[in-house]
């Protein structure tokens, strides 16, 4: 077990962090989150969809508890960390840095506060609980910059798999939206299903909720007033 520094960040991962951090760290570790569970919550225009085709991605949404990974980085290389990640994560505002306190699952309970990123449900882009019928459709029809939503589902529930984690939900979706690519999927590669199930069903109408380019404007103005860290949601 390596010994940590004060200064040194963690960061906290329930989506594509677990299985694509990004970026290098000296201690990994299964961990829960208290007070917040993740949901496919968020319309994604970027990542994983587009404007024309939004798909879906996983927040952390208030109430319950989360199993994830934690990364632990060197004070040296935090704020390259940090930066990478708001790179990353903070493009539309949808998401909101904060630091709370996690628990590793390493068998020494440790609680650390990590760097984590929490839905903005003031944000346009958080749509709340759908049915996962529509989940299903919406992620099945979906791609962006990063690949194809159902890969992103998958490789989710791929690695909470493989960590002895199961979700009920996230394992409904998956029968879904398309049971059996989970026998094609690697971690972190395509599935060879994921493209063809895709352009079955890209073209069909779908209920997603676009987002006004103005809002996203009047969002991250605000989010530059609010501030963009920090434990206190902005009003809606």
């Amino acid at each position: 077990m390596c010994t940590a520094a004060a200064d040194d960040l963690w960061i906290f991962g329930y989506g594509s962090l677990m299985w694509r951090p990004g970026f290098a760290f000296v201690e990994r570790s299964s961990a829960r989150l208290d007070g917040f569970h993740r949901a496919f919550c968020i319309s994604s225009t970027h990542h994983r969809g587009t404007h024309a085709r939004p798909g879906l991605v996983l927040g952390l949404d208030r109430g319950q508890s989360c199993h994830g990974v934690v990364y632990r980085v060197t004070a040296v290389e935090k704020h390259a960390v940090i930066s990478y990640l708001r790179a990353r994560e903070l493009i539309s505002g949808v998401y909101r840095e904060m630091r709370l306190p996690v628990t590793l699952l390493d068998g020494s309970h440790r609680e650390v506060s990590a760097l984590t990123y929490v839905v903005e449900r003031c944000h346009p882009s958080y749509v709340g609980v759908l049915p996962l019928t529509v989940q299903a459709h919406q992620i099945r029809g979906a791609q962006g910059i990063s690949g194809a939503n159902l890969d992103y589902l998958v490789n989710t529930v791929a690695h909470l798999r493989r960590s002895s984690v199961r979700e009920r939900d996230l394992e409904r979706l998956v029968a879904i939206a398309g049971h059996h690519t989970l026998h094609f999927m690697r971690e972190n590669l395509t599935s060879p299903a994921s493209e063809g199930i895709r352009r079955a069903v890209c073209h069909q109408p779908d209920p997603a909720r676009r987002m006004r380019p103005d809002a996203r404007r009047r969002f991250l103005y605000r989010l530059k007033l609010t501030g963009t860290a920090g434990n206190t949601p902005p009003p809606c």
